[in-house]
Order: C-alpha cells, then structure tokens, then sequence
C-alpha cells in the first residue's frame, strides 16, 4: 500500500489580548464599517509581554498538540515552522522551538514563503514522509505580525494579527491524508507586497528606521486583483486534476486574508457558505497561522474520510491549493 501523509493531529493558540475595530478607530482614520466591509475583520490578537516572540505561541500550541496525541518532543524527527517573523534572521525559529520544547532528537528549518508557507511546508513534510526519512513531522505555521504592522498605516493595520496553528504528519496506508498539491511562485510581484528593509538588499539603518521601512508594505488593488484570480483558480484546478465536484468536497480551508477572496474562491468552486472554514473576524490575518487555526477550531466537525481544499495565497507572490482527506 502506498504511504501518505496525514495529519493525527492539529492545535492552535491565540494571544489574550484582543485588538477591536473600535480601538483601530482611535489610532487611524478609519472605521468598523469600512474595516468590515473591506475584510470581513472585527478584531485580531496581539501577543503582548517584553521578551514574546512568535516561537513563544508555537510552544503553547505544539505543548497542546504533544498532550493531545499522547507523545513526546522526543519522538518528534523533525520540525518545519512557517513564519516570516521569526524570533531571529538565524537560527531559525525551528530551532529555537525544538530547545524550548526539548526535542533533542529531531531537525528542521523555517519555511518562507509569505501567507502561503503552511501549504509550501505541509507539502515538504509530506515528501519526507512519503520516502521514509520521518516518521513524526511537526508542522507549525505562527507569525506575530504586530512586530512588522505599522499602527499609523491605515490600509495594513486593520488587516493583521497574531496566531500559530500546528499539526502532527504520521504515516498512512488507508490512502488517507495529503493527496496532492499545486504550488506557485511569482518573484514578478514582489515590489507590490514586502517589507522593504532588514535583508542584504536594505541592511537596518537609520535611514530604513526613519522611511519606516521594517514593516509591511502592501500595494492593495493589485495584491487583492492577483489574489481573487490565482486562489480561486488554483483551488479549482486542483479539483478538476482530482476529479472533484463541489459534492465531493467537505469543506474549503482558505487562507484567511480577506473575506472578498474567500467569497471568490468559494463562488469559483460552487461550494455552499456552510461548508467553507472562516473566521477572519476573530483573528484577521495571521499569515501562516490561518490555515492551521481553522482546522483546529472546525476539528470536532471533522469527519475521517472527508475531503479538504486547502487554498493561500502571500507576498511574493506565492500561492497553491492542496487537497487532503482527513485521517481521523
């Protein structure tokens, strides 16, 4: 029998602190109604405290997820985390979260690939899975983008937030679990959504400082316009390469990034609203923890056997679909 890869298990983990529209309102012109209408967001968490970073989320989920499914860190062969704020340039946040958790047994490295780096390292571990080299595969997606939001940035502000999402690849031989994937780059759109300095292009300065450019910056009719067009075809091409129908599938798990493009993707696969994972009005846009926040929160919904597309689309431009049925 073939092996796949299949997740046995998924947890997520949210900061306390609660960023309302209200509160978005006293620190730009802006409003509930134009946030809501624009991105279906009402609120996003913020990770708070001296000394947090976005490997400290991880470790609160992954302690969950290692509880849950009743194994240690030491079993654990490898970690791959997805993010684009991580703790540090090097080591890796990987790293890092293996020390923190005392996975002394396992290796890994940070994937980057924008909003859609959860897709790109699911799809990574699967391989590794596949070829015998893993056996337990830890895959986090976690960002903390209020490190890089700028708060007098109206259009970018409203739209991120903090969160990890993390699941456990296992091998499997009931042709459950990860059945193919259709991933995408586009270096060409680059200069529409980035962070302008902190590479070798831009070393920090005083002038990087002073042009506010570590943090995000977003061109976003062309972003939006590049995005409705590629999630939605791409979730679609991955069925038809299937051969899906709308009836075929469970449930789409878009990137959460605006509730626009989810409704796009949605319309473009002909799946009904209540067979669509969405909860960007509690959580905004957390990059790479969207995807894995909404698999844990629909996980009691979640039927062995059933067919998931997974959709994203992030910064590069990246973007891809994956379809998996779910193990358990």
């Amino acid at each position: 029998m073939k092996v796949t890869a299949a997740i046995t298990a998924v947890q997520g983990y949210v900061p306390e602190y609660v960023l309302t529209n209200a509160e978005l309102e006293k620190m730009v012109e802006t409003s509930d109604e134009w946030i809501t209408s624009r991105t279906g967001i009402k609120e996003r968490r913020i990770l708070q405290g001296e000394g947090k970073a976005t490997s400290d989320m991880a470790v609160e989920a992954i302690k969950m997820l290692l509880k849950k499914r009743g194994i240690t860190a030491d079993e654990l062969d490898m970690i791959i985390v997805a993010t684009v704020t991580p703790d540090m340039l090097f080591p890796s946040t990987a790293c890092v979260i293996a020390d923190k958790i005392g996975a002394t047994k396992c290796w890994g490295y940070d994937v980057s690939a924008a909003c859609s780096g959860f897709l790109f390292s699911l799809q990574n571990a699967s391989a590794y899975i596949q070829s015998g080299i893993a056996k337990k595969i830890l895959v986090v997606g976690a960002d903390k983008m209020s490190s890089i939001v700028d708060y007098k940035d109206r259009n970018t502000c409203v739209i991120f937030g903090d969160g990890c999402g993390c699941v456990l690849l296992e091998p499997n031989e009931e042709g459950l679990g990860i059945q193919d994937a259709l991933l995408h780059i586009d270096g060409s759109g680059r200069s529409h959504l980035n962070q302008k300095a902190g590479g070798s292009l831009n070393p920090a300065s005083l002038e990087t400082i002073e042009h506010r450019e570590h943090y995000i910056y977003q061109e976003g009719k062309t972003v939006f316009k590049f995005a409705v067009k590629n999630m939605a075809e791409v979730a679609a091409e991955i069925m038809e390469r299937n051969h899906l129908t709308s009836d075929d599938v469970n449930w789409l798990v878009p990137h959460q990034a605006n509730l626009r493009i989810i409704e796009a993707t949605r319309e473009r696969i002909g799946l009904p609203e209540d067979r669509v994972m969405i909860n960007i009005q509690k959580y905004g846009n957390t990059t790479n923890g969207t995807i894995p926040l909404c698999l844990w929160e629909w996980e009691s919904q979640l039927k062995k056997g059933d067919n998931l597309i997974l959709a994203a689309f992030g910064g590069g431009f990246t973007w891809g679909a994956l379809y998996l049925k779910w193990a358990y």
